[in-house]
């Protein structure tokens, strides 16, 4: 399977489940998502560029102020150290989820269900290796899409004056119609696309 083909079920995959949307977005606010771990590297190791990745050039300012203040005030004392370093990881969420055009709600627990798609997506990156993600996502588009048609075909055989029977057909035609055009817009939109996006 080559490179395009690759990138086209994944970007299908995300892009048509809403569910995996709204968990995709939650991943960025957990204590043990992507976001904190990158700023418990760089209050690890002093060293902020490690979490300036996950901003904006714009918001570099706040992100130095908060990294500089949570330095001076986790010396004070162990319980001084949580609370800053909460400040800081707070911070760095909210500003990379403000950056995304996202709400920042808090910071979520670790360990939370984020469904199967972000934990394999993970695995496959630390692991170099994408051959499982790309199973799993062949067989939930194949899956959406099959169970969406079926329900289209079984409900078109209706007699024609039975008209609510008829309204249960156009509402199963509708969602099919509507998660094959999903489909077919987010196979045609590029990385580069969806990153313009995400930056306005």
């Amino acid at each position: 399977m080559n490179n395009v083909t690759r990138h086209l079920i994944l970007t299908i995959f995300f892009a048509t489940s809403l569910i995996s949307a709204d968990r995709i977005m939650a991943h960025c606010d957990g204590l043990d998502g992507p976001v904190v771990k990158a700023a418990q590297a760089a209050l690890a190791t002093g060293n902020l560029n490690l979490a300036m990745i996950w901003v904006r050039k714009a918001d570099e300012p706040e992100i130095i102020r908060a990294f500089e203040q949570t330095l001076a005030v986790r010396k004070s004392s162990a319980e001084a150290r949580q609370l800053a370093d909460i400040y800081f990881f707070e911070t760095l969420v909210r500003i990379h989820r403000a950056g995304e055009g996202a709400p920042y709600t808090g910071l979520k627990p670790a360990g939370r269900d984020l469904g199967s798609a972000i934990p394999a997506a993970d695995l496959a990156i630390a692991n170099s290796d994408i051959e499982a993600l790309l199973e799993l996502i062949r067989h939930a588009v194949a899956n959406g899409t099959q169970e969406r048609f079926h329900q289209v075909i079984a409900k078109g055989d209706y007699k024609k004056d039975d008209v609510e029977a008829g309204r249960e057909f156009v509402k199963a035609y509708v969602e099919f119609i509507h998660y094959v055009e999903r489909l077919y817009d987010a196979a045609s939109q590029s990385a580069a696309d969806h990153g313009h996006e995400s930056e306005h």
